[in-house]
C-alpha cells in the first residue's frame, strides 16, 4: 500500500501526521471553521480580499456564506463516520475538501484564510491516511428502501410543483419548488407559497401526507437502528438484527477463566459465536471489546432460543462451576438433541457428572494441564497427549 509505504519512510516525531487521530483532529477544525466562517460571512457586506476578489460577483459572495455553512454541518457527519474508520466518510471527507476551500477563496475576507490553509493541509494527510478507513457501510434493504422513499418523494414534489407553477403564487423556478416542498413535506409552512387552484391544493395535500410518511420511515429506518445498536452497547445486549443473521455459529455459554481463551480460538478461526452470561458487569465488558454477547441466564430457554441454539454448529460450557455447568448442558441439549456440547470441568470428579447431563466432549483442564508439565519436565511430545486426551473423551 501506498500510504503504508510513505507512513513507514516518515521520520519517527513526523509520523503523527499522517495517523488517523490526525486526520479526524484535522476534519473536525475544518467543519468548526467552515460553520463559524459561514454564519461570520453572512453577516458581512461584500469584500474585496484576495487576487479573485474582482470578479466574485457579490451575490456569490453571499451565497457562499450560506453554502460554507451546511458544507460544515456535512463535514462535521464526514468527520464522524471517519471516526468509525468507514469508507464511505472518507469518500465525503475528500468532495468536501475542496469545495470548502473553493468557498473559502469566494468569500474573499481575511478571515477565510485559515479555512483555505486547513483545507489544503487536510487533503494531503487524508489521501496517505486511505488505507485507515477501510470499513463499509452495511444498510439493509428497509433502510435503502426508506431513503429511496425521502428522496424520492422530495422529487416528487420539486417536479410537480415546478410543473404546476402558474398554479401558484411563489414558484417560478426549480429552486422555488424545491423550498415548496421541503417546507410543506416537513409541516413547517411559512405560508410564503400559496396555491391559487383546487389542483394545486390537492397536490399540496398529497406532498404533506407523503412527506410526513416518507420522513418518519426513514428516521425510524435510518436512525432508530443506530440508537437501538447504541443502547445494546450500553446495556451488554446484541441487537434483534444481528440475532437473526446468526446462522452456524458457536454458542458460549457462560463466563470464566477458560473463557477468553475460547472467545481468542474462536477469533483466530474466524468462526462467528455468542457469548450468554448473565453478569452485566462482564457482558459490558464483551460489548466493548465488540465480542457479541446476550444477557441472561445460560440454563434459562428463552436467552439459548434468542441466540438460535437450534442454528448453532456447537456450543461450548467454560464457566468455574460445574454444578451451573450441568444445568446449561441439560437446557441446551433439550432444545437442541443433535448439537455437540463441549464442557470442561473445573472438579475432574464431576467429569463423569457433566457426561451424564448430555455432553458430548467433557475436558478437565487439571488434568491436561497435569499431564503437559509431566511432558515437559520429561522432555516429550505434547500433541500425543492432546490426541490421546481428545481421544478418550471422544469415545
Amino acid at each position: 500500500m501506498v500510504g503504508e509505504r510513505l507512513t513507514e519512510r516518515l521520520p519517527e516525531n513526523w509520523r503523527w501526521v499522517v495517523t488517523t487521530r490526525a486526520a479526524e483532529v484535522l476534519v473536525f477544525a475544518l467543519a468548526f471553521l467552515s460553520v463559524v466562517t459561514g454564519i461570520v460571512h453572512i453577516e458581512q457586506d461584500a469584500a474585496d480580499f484576495g487576487p479573485l476578489a474582482a470578479y466574485v460577483p457579490d451575490i456569490v459572495q453571499y451565497s457562499v456564506g450560506f453554502t460554507g455553512a451546511v458544507t460544515g454541518f456535512l463535514m462535521v457527519g464526514s468527520a464522524l463516520a471517519l471516526r468509525r474508520g468507514l469508507r464511505a466518510g472518507w469518500y465525503a471527507t475528500v468532495i468536501l475538501l475542496p469545495l470548502t476551500a473553493a468557498q473559502g477563496v469566494l468569500q474573499s475576507h481575511a478571515y477565510s484564510v485559515p479555512l483555505i490553509v486547513l483545507s489544503v493541509i487536510s487533503m494531503p494527510t487524508l489521501l496517505v491516511t486511505r488505507h485507515r478507513f477501510d470499513k463499509r457501510v452495511q444498510l439493509s434493504a428497509t433502510q435503502l428502501a426508506a431513503g429511496g422513499a425521502l428522496v424520492g418523494v422530495q422529487g416528487y414534489g420539486t417536479f410537480g410543483a415546478f410543473a404546476m407553477r402558474e398554479d401558484f403564487d411563489g414558484i417560478a423556478s426549480p429552486l422555488d419548488a424545491f423550498y415548496f416542498t421541503l417546507i410543506t413535506s416537513s409541516t413547517v409552512g411559512y405560508g410564503d407559497i400559496q396555491p391559487l387552484t383546487a389542483e394545486a391544493r390537492l397536490f399540496t395535500m398529497s406532498v404533506v401526507v407523503l412527506g410526513v410518511a416518507s420522513f418518519g420511515v426513514a428516521i425510524g429506518a435510518l436512525v432508530g437502528p443506530a440508537i437501538q445498536s447504541r443502547i445494546s452497547k450500553t446495556l451488554g445486549k446484541m441487537t434483534d438484527s444481528r440475532l437473526d443473521s446468526l446462522e452456524d455459529h458457536v454458542l458460549v455459554l457462560g463466563h470464566g477463566d477458560l473463557t477468553e481463551p475460547i472467545l481468542d480460538e474462536l477469533t483466530a478461526a474466524s468462526r462467528a459465536f455468542v457469548v450468554v452470561t448473565n453478569s452485566q458487569e462482564r457482558a459490558a465488558d464483551l460489548t466493548e471489546k465488540d465480542v457479541p454477547v446476550i444477557v441472561g441466564n445460560p440454563s434459562d430457554e428463552t436467552p439459548l432460543r434468542r441466540a438460535h441454539i437450534e442454528r448453532a454448529s456447537a456450543v461450548v460450557v467454560a464457566t468455574n462451576h460445574d454444578a451451573e455447568d450441568a444445568l446449561a448442558i441439560l437446557t441446551a441439549r433439550e432444545l437442541a438433541n443433535e448439537i455437540r456440547i463441549v464442557a470442561a470441568a473445573t472438579d475432574r470428579e464431576n467429569t463423569s457428572k457433566l457426561e451424564r447431563a448430555g455432553a458430548d466432549v467433557v475436558l478437565s483442564p487439571a488434568v491436561i494441564g497435569g499431564n503437559l508439565l509431566v511432558r515437559s519436565a520429561l522432555g516429550g511430545d505434547h500433541s500425543a497427549t492432546l490426541e490421546q486426551l481428545l481421544s478418550e473423551r471422544s469415545q
